[in-house]
C-alpha cells in the first residue's frame, strides 16, 4: 500500500520506520541462512570463512562437498565413474541410502496424513459434529505437545505392539505429526465453502461419492495440497521421533545430519542444509501459490 499524499510527517516517519524495522527482523531470521550456503562451497573443511572466501577468490570455492555426499560410504570412491559407479553410489553411498529413506518415508506418511486429515477435517467442518472443539484440540496436539514427549510415548507404544525399528512405525509416526497440518489447511479451506453446491449437485442426482470428487474435492484441493507439503516438510525435517523408533539401518537425512555432527563434523553437513533449504523455499512457494488460487477460486482475491 503506498502513502498517501495527505500523510502527516509522523506518519511518513513511522511508515518507512516499519519497513526498516520488518527488513532488520528478516535479516535477523534469515542470515543463518545466508552463512550456510556460501561456507557449503569452502574448499577447506572448516565452518569458517577463509581469507580467500573473503577476498572472493574463485580458489576458495569448491564443490567438493557436494560430491562427498556422493561418495562418502561408498565401496570405492576412486573407481572410473561409469554405470557401476553410479550403481556404487546408489547403494552404497550413506547421504544417499539417507535421501531414499527420507524420501520413502516422507511420501508414504504425508499419503496417510493427507488421507486423515482431510476426512478429519470434513468432519469437523460440519455443525452437527459433537465435541467438535475437543476432538480439534486432540487431533492438533502433536504440534503443541513438545516433541521429545511424543516422541518418548510413542516409542513405549511401539514396544508394546511390536512396531520399533520398521518402516510402519515410522511412517505412522511422521503421519502422526502431519495430521494436524493437513486439519488446519483444509479446515480453513473449508471455511469459505459454499455448502450450496454440495445440495445444488443431490438434487441433480450425484451421489455422495460422485458429489465429493466432482464439487468438493477441486474446490478444497489447493488447501489439501498445502497440507500434504507441509505434511511432508515435517516429516523430511524430523529427527526426534526417528531417534526414538527408527532402526540402525533406517537413516533419514536430519539422522545422518545428527550422526555427522556427533561422529564426524564435515561441511558436507552445510552442502545438505543447502539443498534442504532450497527444497524448503520451493515447497513454501508452491505452498502460496496454492493459497491465492485458493482465494481466488473462493472469491476472495481478484
Amino acid at each position: 500500500m503506498a502513502l498517501p499524499v495527505y500523510a502527516s510527517p509522523l506518519e511518513r516517519i513511522w511508515y518507512y520506520a516499519y519497513r526498516i524495522i520488518c527488513a532488520l527482523i528478516f535479516l535477523f531470521l534469515i542470515a543463518p541462512i545466508l552463512i550456510i550456503i556460501p561456507l557449503s562451497f569452502n574448499v577447506e573443511p572448516y565452518f569458517t570463512f577463509t581469507e580467500k572466501m573473503l577476498a572472493l577468490d574463485p580458489d576458495g570455492y569448491s564443490l567438493r562437498w557436494y560430491d562427498t555426499l556422493l561418495t562418502f560410504g561408498m565401496a570405492n570412491p576412486e573407481a572410473p565413474r561409469t554405470s557401476s559407479w553410479w550403481m556404487d553410489v546408489w547403494n552404497n553411498a550413506a547421504w544417499v541410502r539417507a535421501a531414499k529413506n527420507s524420501v520413502i518415508i516422507g511420501v508414504s506418511s504425508t499419503v496417510v496424513a493427507t488421507v486423515l486429515g482431510t476426512i478429519a477435517a470434513l468432519g469437523l467442518s460440519r455443525p452437527e459434529m459433537p465435541f467438535r472443539r475437543a476432538i480439534m484440540a486432540i487431533l492438533i496436539s502433536p504440534m503443541i505437545v513438545p516433541i521429545i514427549i511424543t516422541a518418548t510415548g510413542l516409542f513405549f507404544f511401539y514396544s508394546a505392539t511390536g512396531l520399533a525399528g520398521s518402516y510402519v512405525g515410522v511412517v505412522l509416526a511422521h503421519a502422526t505429526l502431519g495430521i494436524p497440518f493437513v486439519i488446519i489447511t483444509v479446515t480453513a479451506t473449508l471455511i469459505g465453502f459454499d455448502k450450496s453446491l454440495t445440495r445444488a449437485a443431490a438434487s441433480l442426482g450425484a451421489s455422495p461419492t460422485t458429489t465429493f470428487f466432482k464439487v468438493t474435492m477441486p474446490l478444497i484441493l489447493p488447501g489439501v495440497v498445502s497440507g500434504a507439503l507441509f505434511a511432508f516438510v515435517t516429516s523430511f525435517d524430523e529427527v526426534v521421533v526417528v531417534l526414538f523408533v527408527a532402526a540402525h539401518d533406517q537413516q533419514t537425512i536430519p539422522r545422518q545430519m545428527w550422526n555427522g555432527i556427533r561422529e564426524q563434523i564435515s561441511p558436507a553437513i552445510l552442502s545438505v542444509a543447502t539443498i534442504l533449504v532450497i527444497i524448503s523455499v520451493a515447497l513454501l512457494a508452491t505452498v502460496e501459490l496454492l493459497r491465492r488460487r485458493s482465494e481466488r477460486l473462493r472469491g476472495i482475491t481478484n
